[in-house]
């Protein structure tokens, strides 16, 4: 109408409290690819603490299942990145690990991956996840972050020659 309310024109805020309802055990499956179930729970109510900050940001071209993922994928990222303290306990203990059994290979994976994500882009990381932990397609990860394919591609290689030269035995080094 001319001359009349443009808040109509406005995007309206989302529903948090349905988001939450609907979404959160969805969140915390995501979550567990990264944390034990405790610490998922916590990542939970991070994302929609995020999610309730942040709902501008919500670009209404995806679905709220692709923001949350994303969302989520970020912060537990981010919350390993801004764990040093972990990773240099890691560099501390690594002897003690190789001598002593492990219960389950992949805690071993787990660890090397989150000191190496430490030292790595978000970016690179973020679409390693999506690919070689999730089992993603070049193209759902180019949906997932709004980029191209062939951008997937390149970021996928751009990861794996810094994994290669950050794991590679310091003698090794050219």
């Amino acid at each position: 109408m001319p001359g009349g309310d443009t808040r109509s024109d406005e995007p309206r805020g989302l529903d948090i409290e349905d988001l939450y309802r609907r979404f959160a055990p969805l969140v915390f499956r995501r979550a567990r690819r990264f944390y034990d179930a405790h610490e998922a729970e916590e990542v939970v109510h991070e994302v929609f603490l995020q999610v309730m900050d942040r709902q501008h940001t919500f670009r209404r071209e995806s679905s709220p299942v692709t923001w949350l993922y994303q969302v989520t994928t970020n912060l537990c990222l981010n919350r390993i990145r801004n764990q040093g303290r972990r990773a240099a306990l890691l560099r501390e203990q690594t002897p003690m690990l190789q001598r002593h059994a492990v219960q389950d290979p992949r805690q071993i994976q787990h660890a090397f991956l989150s000191d190496l994500w430490t030292k790595l882009d978000a970016d690179l990381v973020a679409v390693g996840v999506y690919h070689f932990v999730d089992g993603m397609t070049h193209p759902e990860i180019a949906r997932v972050l709004g980029c191209s394919p062939r951008t997937v591609v390149n970021r996928l290689q751009a990861l794996k020659a810094q994994a290669a030269a950050l794991s590679a035995p310091v003698g090794d080094a050219p």
